[in-house]
């Protein structure tokens, strides 16, 4: 079905990206689940299927790819499309239309088809995956998760014989990740070949038939998903992966801590989003060196709480107190730092060293070099932002936040992507800031980072905060509950 052959690629100004005389044979039908480090080669496997490779990254390329007896360099990118569908891990880098149902056409309505075979293949494709909902919605105004579902929708409108999946969970809650796992069961029940790149790799242990690991680009082994289990979890870390089942994930046990007096306060806070209420009546407390995970399912209002907290976000009713007193929200947005979830889309300057003193009067260039030693970007200061990994661009955004003395830090999904070894540098980052006595809260799904690294969670749900728990052995089972660990 799908064959690499001795296959070398680099990309144009990069080390250690790419991959080094990979070969795998993949079989009509197979699902094949590709995982390693960040930057191991996996999504390069996926864009020498879909052509992307050698047609947009035309860099230096040996070996061969070939798929249905076609040698995919040779052959135009609408032909490959027929074949292999892709849904990358950012769901807006492969959107074209501003509402879902033209969305979910838009690749059929390329193809010629018919009107009328249009509209019965978008009402299958959201009977078939739950989607009813979402039909005639505006794309922007769904949530991360959403979108994610819309864009694998496009591709099964289409019935393509192969699906190339990049991180497909990233922006999803436990719930979606289980409707996720529920729609690649269908399509393999299809005949339909699957490769997947991903770093959560415990919602597809019981439906791949084959692990393939890299490693700097080659390939480090194969495993079937009961040899990957047997491997100890050490083992697994030192690999780069993450838990096979959340069932070895565990909260820490309860530890004596006195906490200090509270310095943030939210009294009866209310949010609406274009007229409808989101949040209702929410009251909370917070103390200096705390890490609250805010969790709750996809759209419940987390990333517009969190606008909020920042004083992004103006359709409130309620108080925003800091020591006692009420904060406008243009104090807010003076004490509050907000790390977005893409996080490319707050980074400006030329370097790492500009990018920490931009905007900022009077820098303080000292402050500058020495928060960029502490979180381990000193060597790359006069590096470009854009050339940085997904984890130390965190690193950079939280750099900033410390340069400008932000009191109040805001991370939407941190972890969103990233391997084992970049969700662990991201929790000892947090508890890093959590010791200089930031107040800090992370939007996630991620139960992993949970456990590592909050002291408690805030549950959203239908528009209200019906939990406020310390992460702790004692909660383990209404924490698991909260975030659908135990599906």
């Amino acid at each position: 079905m799908i064959e690499f052959k001795n296959v070398t690629f680099s990309y144009s100004g990069q080390t250690g990206a790419g991959l080094r005389n990979f070969s795998l044979t993949v079989q009509k039908g197979e699902c094949i689940l590709l995982c390693g480090r960040s930057g191991c080669g996996k999504t390069t496997v996926t864009r020498l299927v879909n052509g992307l490779i050698p047609h947009f990254f035309p860099q230096e390329l040996t070996g061969s790819v070939v798929m249905n007896g076609m040698e995919i360099a040779g052959v135009p990118m609408y032909q490959i499309a027929g074949k292999a569908g892709s849904v990358f891990q950012n769901p807006r880098t492969q959107f074209f239309n501003v509402d879902t149902d033209s969305e979910i056409a838009f690749g059929m309505e390329n193809a010629a088809l018919p009107p009328e075979e249009l509209r019965r293949r978008v009402d299958r494709t959201a009977r078939d995956l739950g989607l009813t909902p979402l039909l005639n919605r505006n794309i922007f105004e769904l949530s991360g998760g959403e979108k994610q579902k819309i864009a694998f929708a496009s591709v099964y409108a289409m019935n393509p014989e192969v699906y190339l999946l990049d991180e497909p969970s990233s922006n999803l809650d436990m719930a979606s990740i289980q409707e996720l796992k529920k729609h690649l069961a269908l399509v393999k029940r299809q005949g339909k070949t699957i490769l997947i790149a991903e770093h959560r790799l415990y919602y597809l242990m019981e439906l791949v038939d084959r692990i393939v690991c890299l490693e700097q680009g080659e390939n480090a082994g194969i495993y079937s998903p009961e040899e990957l289990r047997r491997l100890s979890a050490g083992v697994r870390e030192s690999m780069g992966l993450r838990a096979v089942t959340m069932g070895e994930v565990h909260p820490p046990g309860a530890k004596p801590v006195s906490k200090p007096a509270p310095v943030l306060e939210l009294q009866n806070v209310s949010v609406s989003y274009k007229k409808q209420k989101i949040l209702d009546n929410v009251s909370l407390s917070a103390s200096a060196g705390e890490i609250i995970g805010v969790v709750g399912h996809n759209g419940a209002g987390k990333t517009t709480f969190s606008r909020s907290l920042c004083g992004l976000h103006r359709d409130f009713t309620g108080d925003f107190l800091w020591e006692g007193v009420p904060q406008s929200s243009k104090a807010r947005r003076k004490r509050s730092y907000l790390v977005m979830q893409d996080v490319n889309y707050q980074l400006f300057a030329e370097s790492v060293k500009q990018e920490c003193v931009l905007g900022v009067k009077n820098p303080d260039l000292a402050l500058a070099d020495s928060t960029l030693e502490l979180l381990g970007l000193g060597p790359l200061k006069q590096r470009h932002p854009n050339t940085l990994s997904g984890g130390q661009k965190q690193r950079l955004a939280a750099a900033v936040s410390m340069v400008c003395k932000k009191d109040v830090l805001v991370f939407d999904e941190p972890t969103s992507g990233l391997d084992y070894d970049s969700m662990a540098q991201v929790g000892a980052l947090l508890e890093q800031l959590a010791q200089m006595g930031k107040v800090i809260f992370i939007v996630t799904h991620d139960y992993e980072l949970i456990c590592r690294a909050c002291t408690r969670v805030l549950h959203f749900d239908k528009g209200e905060m019906p939990d406020d728990l310390p992460v702790n052995r004692e909660n383990e089972k209404k924490l698991r509950t909260l975030l659908g660990a135990d599906q």
